[in-house]
């Protein structure tokens, strides 16, 4: 017999990116619980790193502004060798991109993303344990160590383990976790430097063996609040060391990675290293925190079976190099959620949930590699020019191209096409804001797909328009249908568009989706491209997007 759930989906860790899937849940209307066995959030500057993507997924939400208000610009990295500058990176990305890159410490994102999530009306249920589960055909059954000690049994409709690198589904699941731990040990501090290096700058200095080897190495990422303040990070001394007790042994799943919850350097440990290495003299104070932490490398075989998926650190672990561990799993978190909250509503067949592995796994494959080499080499290593570089730890080539929602390429090769990002641009207008929008407002706070129809001629666009619903009545499920006028067209739009409208008065859509005359654009609710069409194949486009993501045409 089929049960009927209270819970339709449980996540197992309430880390960025646990709150991060209930918050996209949520906001899509599916009904969540979201437990975590620790009972407050750590104090501590872990993840620091905010992509220019994630900023874009967070405008989506709404929450953009309150993180860009609480973060500080990362505006470069200075790399030295042996007391000598070597390299300036600067993080520049083209102008069309609405944000930069930022720093914001792990317990600022996970406040700011637990009152989002309290404000739809879910909250973290704390010391509360995911024990084990087990699944069948209309769900999984779970089993919770409450606060009080007590065991608890529920049956839920989907299981999402964001649970960490020593993941409980993970190991429950019995996905492989292939890799290894690089041999250094480090230790973290947040701290203070009166320096005068530039504001916003990371630092990255290290000493250089005859051999070639790097035998020192400090790593300054500078954090919000008063001047000087930094998240450094550097090898360890050997009084530190937790090899050769019983602190640093891995657990039982043979992982060793992140903090040693024992060890922590004082002020003196990290002012030894600065003396050492920093290309200006400078006096560290203010220890807010610090840390011993170990380094691996590993990646799961699948990210799900059945009902019960993972993601962020449970699926994936890797040097902290560029920021992107944090990052990749809210994006995970993002490209599950959308396609759970299709299913659980029924929009859409549990065939769309397949194409969560098929996506994401090879995005964290990718991530893993390209991590490991910059922490070995270097990032100034890396062989792609500055802007694709910049671009790709940015997170804004993450795509699907060739993936099973990806439909076929249209027009030019170069331009963008399903699976890639969907670009920003400015310039929109509107028949009553005297201001111009970007693309971006425009999507903000929408959880359906959207489809854009970009043409000359509203008549174009009301055909499209129409060919979109079902015989001119209202839109179908699980899509919003918004028209872009192009620059110089048709004079007026109100009282004559049968779709909300915007007018490309700048251009700049046309300049970065590059339509070849009137072209139709889905937008999913992660924020890539589904599919790319000529309008004239409106209704069959769209049909055959539908069958390629298992919602009923």
């Amino acid at each position: 017999m089929a049960h009927t759930h209270t819970t339709d989906v449980l996540i197992a860790g309430a880390g960025p990116v646990g709150l991060s899937a209930a918050a996209e849940l949520r906001r899509h209307g599916v009904r969540c619980r979201l437990v975590d066995r620790l009972p407050e959030r750590l104090p501590y500057a872990k993840a620091v790193g905010v992509q220019p993507r994630t900023l874009e997924i967070w405008d989506r939400m709404g929450l953009a502004r309150a993180a860009m208000e609480n973060a500080a610009p990362m505006r470069g990295q200075l790399i030295y060798a042996n007391g000598q500058e070597r390299a300036r990176i600067e993080l520049e990305l083209p102008p069309e991109v609405p944000y930069g890159f930022a720093a914001l410490p792990q317990y600022e994102t996970e406040r700011l993303l637990e009152e989002y999530l309290a404000g739809l009306g879910t909250v973290i249920e704390r010391r509360t344990e995911l024990v084990s589960f087990a699944q069948d055909p209309d769900g999984v059954t779970v089993r919770l160590r409450t606060a009080s000690g007590a065991e608890e049994e529920s049956h839920v409709g989907y299981l999402i383990g964001c649970d960490g690198a020593h993941s409980t589904v993970r190991k429950g699941l019995g996905l492989t976790f292939e890799g290894g731990a690089l041999p250094e040990e480090y230790m973290l501090g947040d701290v203070e430097a009166d320096w005068d290096l530039p504001h916003g700058y990371g630092i990255r200095s290290l000493h250089v063996a005859d051999d070639g080897s790097t035998d020192d190495l400090l790593v300054c990422i500078p954090l919000p609040g008063r001047g000087g303040r930094y998240r450094m990070s550097m090898l360890v001394p050997p009084e530190l060391s937790t090899r050769t007790t019983d602190r640093g042994r891995a657990g039982d799943d043979g992982v060793v990675h992140g903090l040693e919850g024992q060890v922590a350097p004082e002020l003196h440990h990290l002012q030894a290293v600065v003396d050492r290495l920093a290309p200006r003299p400078a006096r560290l104070s203010r220890l807010r925190w610090s840390s011993v932490f170990r380094i691996s490398h590993r990646i799961v075989d699948r990210y799900g079976e059945g009902r019960v998926f993972v993601a962020g650190d449970a699926a994936h672990i890797h040097p902290p190099t560029g920021a992107q561990g944090m990052n990749t799993g809210i994006q995970d978190a993002c490209n599950l959620a959308w396609k759970l909250a299709l299913v659980v509503r029924g929009t859409a067949g549990p065939a769309l949930l397949t194409s969560y592995d098929a996506e994401r796994l090879p995005v964290g494959e990718e991530v893993v590699g390209r991590t490991v080499r910059h922490a070995t080499q270097g990032i100034e290593t890396d062989p792609d020019d500055p802007r694709t570089l910049m671009q790709r730890e940015a997170q804004l080539l993450v795509g699907y191209r060739g993936g099973p929602l990806a439909h076929a390429p249209y027009g030019p090769a170069d331009a963008p096409q399903p699976g890639d990002r969907s670009p920003d641009c400015g310039g929109l207008t509107g028949t009553l804001a005297t201001y111009p929008l970007r693309l971006l407002d425009v999507l903000r706070g929408r959880t359906e797909h959207v489809l854009l129809l970009y043409a000359d001629d509203i008549a174009d666009v009301n055909a499209a328009a129409a060919a979109a619903t079902d015989g001119g009545g209202p839109a179908r499920a699980g899509l919003e249908t918004i028209a872009v006028l192009a620059r110089g067209g048709a004079p007026d739009l109100a009282g004559t568009l049968t779709v909300p409208g915007y007018r490309d008065a700048a251009g700049e859509f046309a300049r970065l989706y590059r339509p070849e005359g009137p072209t139709g654009f889905v937008v999913r609710p992660d924020g890539q491209l589904g599919a790319r069409f000529s309008l004239a194949d409106t209704a069959a486009a769209l049909a055959d997007y539908r069958t390629a993501t298992s919602m009923p045409g």
